[in-house]
């Protein structure tokens, strides 16, 4: 696969870190200015082999097994124009929890051409299911698999073809007068010479993350139409890919993006499910699902802030961020009754149905962290508050959006370390939403059918709100500034839906016309 990344091949770009003040006061705390090369191909190269069968053990038992390969060398560039490699680190394929045991003061540039890891050739993935009819009369069935799952984890790798080291230089301006004058505006050569801006490095001794999951379940049949059924599905994540920014880690480079297979997670569930096929006209699924995700960083890349102090990985251990202790969802759609044959306005009242889903979940986590004020480009550090012991960590407050905030009391800031307040430790506000659809079906001829359709979501217009703000330094910390679909995203290079097709927003209603033939 290849993928080009097109640019000029000499552009300057300037960004400020407070725009305000500086329009306001002349000077710029921090500004960087970049310069781009020519554009690059990367090629990807994966190979994967599967093989499947499946055995019919007895009449009541049915196994399946299979095994996957995977083969993810390291990207190279199509002309020759490689990413940058690195060398004087390797904390080694076993490396997850613990003390960082890179000595980063000594991380120097590889010859270029090196890969940016090693590649390795035992990526084997078995998995198998099994299938037991405890009781045919009954028709419950027993089910179980376990299995080994490859993620190739190219995300991070197309990173190191950005806008980055050897492909663009960028020089940083502090408090200087903005706008910039032409010389100091002037973009940096491009070269190879330190210092070496923002770099991208990969542990050489790089494996491919895997997940190794298992599920067992009871399945049985209620009568004709309905079936329950019961399940347990676990998740362990293991060498997954974690990339950590590195602020300054020696004089030759400002910001190194180091991917190491740094962390774990484990995943747990119970999950029940009642499904009714249609039948006179009705249908109806409902699921429940009680789980715990735990991890010690719920992203592969690094954000905007970078977490200064201890870099140990078993005081990151916490609930995942999208971690929802319980969750239920439910659906229901009917086939309202028509009139008689000689009832008045029957052609009016017929072909009338009604669709409605239910969801409802606990609160997901809130990470409360102290910015310290420090920027690198667009970067800046970040530690964790203690936790004040006997004063409440919640206020029930009428006037803020939920009716409850954060305690700024319960948080005391810290310098130099991580405080004790751990990751993920807070819980922001639960989700509950109704949604309703009216639709009428329209027959035109045997092959053309013609549906109006009516929806409203969030009909009774539940308030849910997006989670509190975490930063300890803002004023409006502990209080949720908006809804809850407005911050899951707001599409386009923001990322996400737009929040009209989010769950969580005010009550909207849509109406819909389709033609199918």
């Amino acid at each position: 696969m290849s993928t080009t990344f097109s640019a000029s091949s000499t552009s300057s770009a300037t960004s400020t870190n407070g725009v305000t003040a500086a329009a306001t006061t002349g000077r710029a705390f921090q500004i960087k200015v970049t310069a781009d090369a020519e554009p690059r191909h990367p090629l990807f190269t994966n190979l994967s082999l599967y093989a499947q069968d499946s055995t019919r053990v007895t009449q009541r038992l049915t196994v399946v097994y299979g095994l996957r390969w995977e083969l993810n060398p390291a990207p190279t560039e199509r002309g020759g124009n490689h990413p940058a490699g690195f060398r004087g680190f390797d904390p080694g394929p076993g490396f997850a929890l613990g003390s960082f045991p890179i000595p980063v003061s000594v991380v120097t540039l590889a010859p270029r051409g090196t890969p940016l890891w090693e590649t390795t050739w035992l990526n084997f993935a078995p998995r198998a299911g099994v299938a037991y009819q405890l009781s045919p009369e009954r028709g419950t069935t027993l089910r179980g698999g376990l299995g080994v799952f490859y993620d190739l984890g190219t995300g991070q790798a197309a990173q190191a073809f950005g806008s980055v080291f050897p492909y663009a230089r960028e020089k940083l301006l502090s408090n200087v007068p903005f706008p910039l004058d032409p010389a100091a505006a002037e973009p940096p050569p491009l070269n190879l010479d330190p210092p070496y801006g923002t770099v991208y490095a990969f542990a050489p001794s790089l494996r491919l993350p895997f997940t190794l999951q298992w599920s067992a379940s009871v399945e049985q049949p209620l009568g004709r139409r309905e079936s329950l059924s019961l399940s347990y599905v676990g998740a362990a994540g293991r060498r997954l890919l974690r990339q950590t920014a590195l602020l300054r880690p020696n004089a030759n480079f400002n910001v190194v993006r180091l991917t190491t297979n740094g962390s774990a997670s484990d995943y747990h569930a119970l999950q029940a499910v009642y499904a009714r096929r249609l039948s006179k006209g009705f249908q109806a699924h409902a699921s429940y699902t009680w789980s715990h995700s735990i991890d010690d960083d719920s992203d592969d890349s690094s954000s905007g802030l970078v977490f200064v102090g201890s870099l140990d990985r078993a005081a990151e251990r916490g609930p995942s961020t999208f971690d929802v202790r319980h969750s239920l969802s439910a659906a229901v759609s009917y086939d309202l009754p028509g009139p008689g044959p000689r009832a008045r306005g029957r052609a009016l009242l017929r072909g009338w149905s009604l669709d409605s889903i239910l969801r409802a979940r606990t609160a997901a986590p809130v990470n409360v962290i102290q910015t310290t004020g420090v920027f690198i480009g667009d970067l800046v550090e970040a530690r964790r508050p203690d936790l004040v012991g006997g004063v409440p960590v919640y206020l029930d407050d009428p006037l803020a959006p939920g009716g409850r905030r954060f305690n700024p009391a319960a948080f005391r800031a810290v310098t130099s370390r991580q405080g004790t307040l751990g990751r993920n430790a807070l819980r922001g506000f639960p989700l509950t939403q109704l949604d309703l659809a009216v639709r009428r079906q329209f027959s035109l001829s045997e092959r053309a059918r013609l549906q109006l359709r009516a929806e409203v979501f969030n009909v009774l217009n539940h308030p849910n709100f997006g989670d509190p703000v975490g930063d300890l330094q803002s004023r409006l910390f502990g209080l949720s500034t908006q809804t809850l679909a407005r911050s899951l995203g707001s599409g386009g290079v923001n990322g996400g839906l737009s929040p009209l097709y989010q769950v969580g927003g005010p009550r909207s209603v849509q109406l819909a016309l389709r033609l199918g033939f």
